[in-house]
Order: C-alpha cells, then sequence, then structure tokens
C-alpha cells in the first residue's frame, strides 16, 4: 500500500497538467490511522465528481461494540456516523477553488428513515468504519490545481475524520441514543407480531409533513392522539413507558372529512415500514414491514400474472391466468399488485380509495341488481378482502371517504376528525344495517399460482457494460429500457432505486437461466443481500457510495414492472 506522501508526489508531479493526469492518483493510501482510497477519478472539472473512500481503523474509532452489536444498531449508528460526516464536510465543500464542479465535498444526503447504506458501513468484526464521498478535484479550465485538491486531502478531510469519525470526539450521549432508539423501534416491531397487530402509532407522533417537497414534521401540528378503545401500552428497553394506537390485524377502515388527515395517517403507516430518526414526529410510528401499499397504476406492463381471483372470463378472451399486457387498465392493474405483493409475502394492504380503480374496489347493491354478475368480470376487491384475512392471513387498512360500502365487512372503523382519530366502529355498523347486505360471490377462488419462470434478456449488455442511470425516486433506466417506479410509494431514497439496478443487472447476468421461477431468484438475491448487503449486487472490485437495501417487496416491484422481464407460464388447464 502506498502513502500519504507517495499521493502528495504524484500531485506535485501532475500539477498544472492538463485534467486527465488525474487519473495517475486513483490507488489506495495509508493517512495514519485511516486509509484513502481514490476509486474513480472523473474525466474533466465539469463532470460528476470523483468517487473516494475512508477506512478508519477500528482501534482508532473505539465505538463500544454494545453499540452495533446487532444489524439494526449497526444500521443506525452507520446512519448517525454519516449524518454526522455530512455535517463537517458541508464547512468545507467549496473551500478548494476552479472551475466546474472543483472544490466540492459531499456525501449521501440522507432523508428521514434510517436505511442500511454502503455510504456508511461498520464491520461488526473489527469495528472498522467506511465512509464513501464525492469530491470534485480541482482545475483552473481543464489545467490541474493539485495546490486546491492537496488543500482537501491533507486539511479538510482530515479534520472532518477527527471529528466526525472518532468515537472521541463525537457526541457520546447523541449515539448512544441513536442505537438505543433503534432497540425500542424493533421491540415495537416485534410485538406487533405477538400482539396480533398491523401497526402502532404512538401518542405525541406528529404525522403531518412540512409540505409535499419536506419530509420534516410540520410545526405546530396537532399530536396524535389515541381512541381509549384501541389504546394500548407498550414498556419499551430505554423509552419505557408508551401508549398508543394499535390497529388489530384484520380489516380496518379510516373515514372522514376531506382535510381531516385520513391520508396523512396512511401515508405514516406506509414509511413505518422504516425506522426514523429521532425528532421526526414518527420515530415510534411503526408498521409490520411486509406491508404494502396498493394502488391502481394505469399503463404498466403485466408479466404472465394469475389475476383471476379479481378477473375473469374477458370479452376479449384473454387468459387471466397468466395475464400479460403492455398496457394495463386501473383496475387489472390494481388486481396484479395486489397479487404481486401477496407472492412477495405481504401481510398488509395499504389502500387509499383516492388512487384506487373504483371498479376494482367495489359494486354497490344497485350497479350489481342493473348489470348481472355474469356480465362483469371483475370481482371487485370488497368481496375477496375478508378471505384475504382468513385464508391468507393478510390484514387490510383502507382509506375511504365516499363509498360506505367497506362500513359492513370492516373489524374496525376509525374516523379522523381534525387529525384526531375516533373509533366508530358500532355506531357505523348499526347505520349500514339499515342498508341491503353486499353479496358476495359462492364459489372460491384457487390460490394464485406463481410458476413464471423467468429467463435471460441477451441485450443488456452493450459495448462490454450494462449502462444503468437512476432518475430520482421515479425510474431507473437499463440501457435503453426504461422502468417506471413512480407508484411505487414506499420507495423512499433514490439510493434504493440505484440498488435495484444493481439488482435487476444481477438478476439477468447472474441468476435468470429459464428453470427458476422469479420468486426463487429473488429470494436468492435477497439472500446475498443479507450476506453482503447491496453491495453484494455491484459487479467488480469498487462498491459504489450511493447504495440503499430496498425491501422485498420493492425488489419483486421492480422486477414486475421491469418490460424487457422474459416469464415463461403454462396455460391453464
Amino acid at each position: 500500500m502506498k502513502t500519504s506522501e507517495d499521493l502528495k508526489q504524484i500531485l506535485e508531479r501532475i500539477d498544472h497538467r492538463g485534467y486527465p493526469a488525474y487519473k495517475d492518483t486513483r490507488g489506495v493510501y495509508q493517512f495514519g490511522t485511516y486509509i484513502l482510497g481514490i476509486d474513480h477519478v472523473q474525466g474533466d472539472p465539469f463532470a460528476a465528481p470523483s468517487r473516494l473512500h475512508i477506512q478508519v481503523a477500528g482501534r482508532a474509532v473505539r465505538i463500544p461494540k454494545e453499540l452495533y452489536d446487532s444489524k439494526h444498531k449497526k444500521t443506525a449508528v452507520a446512519d448517525y456516523l454519516l449524518r454526522n460526516f455530512a455535517k463537517q464536510l458541508e464547512r468545507h465543500s467549496f473551500q478548494a477553488h476552479g472551475s466546474g464542479k472543483s472544490g466540492i465535498i459531499q456525501v449521501t444526503r440522507c432523508g428521514q428513515e434510517v436505511l442500511e447504506r454502503t455510504a456508511c458501513e461498520i464491520d461488526e468484526k473489527t469495528g472498522d468504519v467506511t465512509v464513501r464521498f464525492e469530491v470534485g478535484f480541482p482545475a483552473r479550465g481543464r489545467t490541474i490545481q493539485a495546490g486546491e485538491l492537496v488543500k482537501i486531502l491533507y486539511q479538510y478531510l482530515p479534520a472532518c475524520v477527527e471529528k466526525a469519525l472518532y468515537y472521541k470526539n463525537m457526541d457520546r450521549n447523541a449515539v448512544k441514543q441513536a442505537a438505543e432508539l433503534s432497540v425500542d423501534q424493533e421491540y415495537i416491531r416485534e410485538q406487533l407480531k405477538k400482539e396480533g397487530l398491523v401497526a402502532f402509532v404512538a401518542d405525541g407522533s406528529i404525522l403531518p409533513r412540512e409540505s409535499g417537497v419536506s419530509q420534516r414534521p410540520m410545526k405546530d401540528a396537532v399530536p396524535f392522539a389515541s381512541p381509549d378503545s384501541m389504546r394500548i401500552t407498550m414498556k419499551l428497553p430505554y423509552k419505557g413507558m408508551l401508549t398508543g394506537m394499535g390497529i388489530r390485524k384484520g380489516v380496518t377502515l379510516i373515514v372522514g372529512g376531506g382535510y381531516h388527515g385520513k391520508s396523512t395517517l396512511l401515508k405514516a403507516l406506509e414509511s413505518g415500514v422504516y425506522p426514523h430518526v429521532a425528532g421526526d414526529g414518527r420515530e415510534y410510528v411503526v408498521t409490520d414491514d411486509t406491508a404494502m401499499k396498493i394502488r391502481a397504476e394505469d399503463g404498466r406492463s403485466i408479466r404472465h400474472t394469475d389475476i383471476s381471483m379479481f378477473i375473469n372470463d374477458l370479452p376479449n378472451g384473454k387468459d387471466t391466468y397468466a395475464f400479460d399486457t403492455e398496457d394495463a387498465s386501473g383496475s387489472t392493474s390494481q388486481a396484479a399488485n395486489v397479487i404481486e405483493s401477496m407472492e412477495s409475502g405481504t401481510q398488509v394492504f395499504l389502500i387509499d380509495e383516492d388512487t384506487s380503480a373504483t371498479n376494482f374496489m367495489v359494486r354497490d347493491e344497485l350497479m350489481q341488481q342493473v348489470i348481472h354478475r355474469d356480465m362483469e368480470p371483475i370481482t371487485p376487491f370488497i368481496e375477496r378482502v375478508r378471505e384475504l384475512y382468513q385464508e391468507y392471513g393478510i390484514s387490510t387498512v383502507l382509506v375511504a371517504g365516499s363509498s360506505g360500502s367497506y362500513f359492513q365487512i370492516a373489524d374496525q372503523i376509525v374516523q379522523m376528525d381534525k387529525y384526531v382519530p375516533k373509533e366508530i366502529t358500532e355506531f357505523a355498523k348499526k347505520a349500514a344495517a339499515d342498508y341491503p347486505v353486499l353479496k358476495f360471490p359462492e364459489e372460491k377462488p384457487k390460490e394464485p399460482s406463481y410458476d413464471r419462470k423467468v429467463r435471460r434478456n441477451p441485450g443488456i449488455r452493450q459495448k462490454g457494460r450494462v449502462k444503468l442511470k437512476t432518475m430520482g425516486r421515479d425510474a431507473i433506466m437499463i440501457g435503453h429500457e426504461t422502468i417506471d417506479l413512480r407508484y411505487v410509494e414506499q420507495l423512499v431514497d433514490s439510493e434504493q432505486l440505484n440498488t435495484l439496478g444493481q439488482i435487476v443487472r444481477f438478476l439477468e447476468e447472474e441468476i435468470f437461466d429459464g428453470k427458476k421461477t422469479l420468486g426463487q431468484a429473488v429470494e436468492q438475491a435477497e439472500k446475498l443481500l443479507d450476506k453482503r448487503g447491496p453491495a453484494g449486487m455491484c459487479e467488480g472490485n469498487i462498491v459504489p457510495g450511493n447504495l440503499a437495501r430496498p425491501r422485498i417487496q420493492e425488489i419483486y416491484a421492480c422486477m414486475n414492472r421491469y418490460r424487457k422481464l422474459g416469464t415463461d407460464r403454462k396455460e391453464r388447464g
């Protein structure tokens, strides 16, 4: 391994030369108690910044082992270190001068959720801490300004490492609280299973967000307060006694007038599949981590999916046992979303009436009389929702603002009144008794089939490489193919999409063989993620610093929206 002096000599040699000479700096260098790696050098000062990493030896970091001796604690402490490192870098970014992106120093910008990321990792065996970040190598025009880079590498970065990554200089109480909060959050998640709950919303939580473009808590928002009939108490390992609303398994209906907080509560439950940082307002809002938001998604592609539980006997004779389309309707897309989520292991459906296909969700008594069941290919969700719970153990939390049909089949009904929840199950059931009873199909559907075999798409690699590009949280481009993920609403970070792109490449090149089902292929990827984290999906030895782990539900969602997915399936019968 080279030393920091070796790097300085290289910089002195290439000073004032053309920008491509910066590529001579690539390599790994020993800087006292840490290693600096220059992994990728940008092509010119206006291109994406160069990618670097720092690995600090555990004996220098000295974070107590008990703060990262479990997966959730390790993720939480790494998240804290990353945010701390980002604060330090901000003070020095663009302090070195030059053209284009010269002098920029940046690292992943974390949101309110705590995610497993490659930007900061802790080795559970050695205690080593690795951070991955970007630096704009300075230039005047396209002429190297090595002296400015020396400032960054030999003055600014050592100061940031010293302040952000050495335990002796950290706010030790804050690090400890981050680890303890993760333990409390994991405890609540385990209690959900033991208590027969699908979600918990702590009293005092702040659910509304600052704005449509900010996920920070809204100032002066109404704190959440559980209805007495749904209030439960938990004794957390560190926080102690905590009360809040427990949503039990089954069918839960959330109703109320417009702007009273129905969708805000559902959004909090959607986000509750992830842990949140202290001060977010939702740090004690915890949802079953398999929960999936289900919605209509006009125009999406569907690949040989068995939607026969909901749709049969289409007028065009199309097979719904292995339904295939490039342009799904609202109802067929929502039916496919339900079945695909079942395949991914989802135990809770989260549904908002506003983003659903009406004809998929309900058919009232009058419509049933006018349009006979034999003339309607769609079996609405309302006629399957209880069966989904009783036969498959899948609960549903549904926001409804206009249709009262679900009153008859709901287990519990919550009314949001000026952001305050009230349980009105008994009152609503009495009101519903005056209306005609819904008629349900007599015959139960067959269990959905998930036997889709996946085969390789040979065109994914061009000119020796796979081109991956992420468009925020909206889409992934693989070569010329775009995977639209706008409506996979529980993706909270663009870095999750970066990882999904790597997963698609990995599955295409390493797993798909025409023999495995999609489920078997995804499970294989999930095992590797468990073992090696998001880095396990990458080719080569250099780990990108912009990956965050998605859930298995989002992996399925991504693959099911991949129009180049090669699937084979036997026809029914």
